[in-house]
């Protein structure tokens, strides 16, 4: 069976699956490609509200196709350099989505699965899964953003455990040190994400980008910088049709039903 990114809806959700069975769900152009242009399509979709990643059969994803890494040892640098421009053209994708997305990890999340999970809003994990950077343990190095989003999310000390070292780390320590999201019995993953964005379906899709946004920008910006974001989101927000909706119904103790 030829690796692929299976794409289905559940209410408001669309849900991506990694299908690779043979390679554990591994990576490669094809499904970095396919993620690219689901987001894409979601985007632009008014009934799509919030997207779940997971992969099939038990395990997220095992990174990379080791076996496709060392055929392209024999190839031009090119070949490999544009294969990790698709992987990060996706990793990019999901850092500028403006809906939320939600990663469902059951078992491994390794290499670039874990660098995929970590671009993702909020990770949900099975107790038993495990994630683990292991590029030292090739003899590579991190892409997918790995090194950006643990620096960032990470005292040095632990991001280098984790990069340098290549060790197995499991869900519920992330969870204590705050890269996880919430952690669930095994199998139960893609359940709780998919509860997870039900409630943020119904929260106003202009106001959740706009706090992706400013998440985003943050990174980056001066305290004064941000402060500037922050107002123009605010008043761009209240005066959304959204903005008189949710302000409403708080005041009359009522569910708001946003477009």
């Amino acid at each position: 069976m030829a690796a692929e990114l299976r794409s289905t809806s559940e209410g408001a959700t669309m849900v991506l699956t990694i299908r690779n069975p043979e390679q554990r769900n591994a990576l490669g152009p094809e499904i970095y490609a396919a993620g690219v242009e689901a987001l894409n399509v979601a985007e632009t979709h008014p009934d799509v509200r919030s997207v779940v990643i997971t992969g099939e059969g038990g395990t997220f994803c095992a990174g990379g196709n080791l076996q496709r890494l060392q055929a392209n040892r024999q190839q031009p640098p090119e070949v490999q350099a544009r294969s990790v421009e698709g992987l990060h053209d996706w990793i990019e994708t999901i850092r500028s989505f403006p809906k939320p997305v939600i990663a469902a990890v059951e078992g491994p999340a390794a290499g670039a699965g874990f660098s995929l999970a970590l671009a993702c809003d909020f990770i949900v994990a099975a107790a038993d899964a495990v994630f683990v950077m292991a590029y030292s343990n090739v003899a590579l190095s991190p892409d997918g953003g790995a090194s950006w989003s643990l620096a960032r999310a990470l005292p040095r000390q632990l991001a280098s455990e984790l990069l340098l070292g290549g060790e197995r780390i499991g869900a519920e320590r992330l969870h204590a040190l705050g890269i996880v999201n919430r952690v669930v019995a095994q199998g139960g993953a893609l359940a709780e994400a998919l509860e997870l964005a039900g409630r943020l379906n119904a929260k106003a899709p202009n106001a959740l980008a706009s706090i992706k946004e400013l998440l985003n920008e943050a990174q980056g910006a001066s305290l004064h910088e941000q402060l500037a974001a922050e107002r123009d989101h605010f008043v761009r927000n209240l005066h959304h049709p959204n903005g008189g909706i949710g302000i409403a119904a708080f005041l009359a103790r009522e569910k708001p039903r946003y477009g």
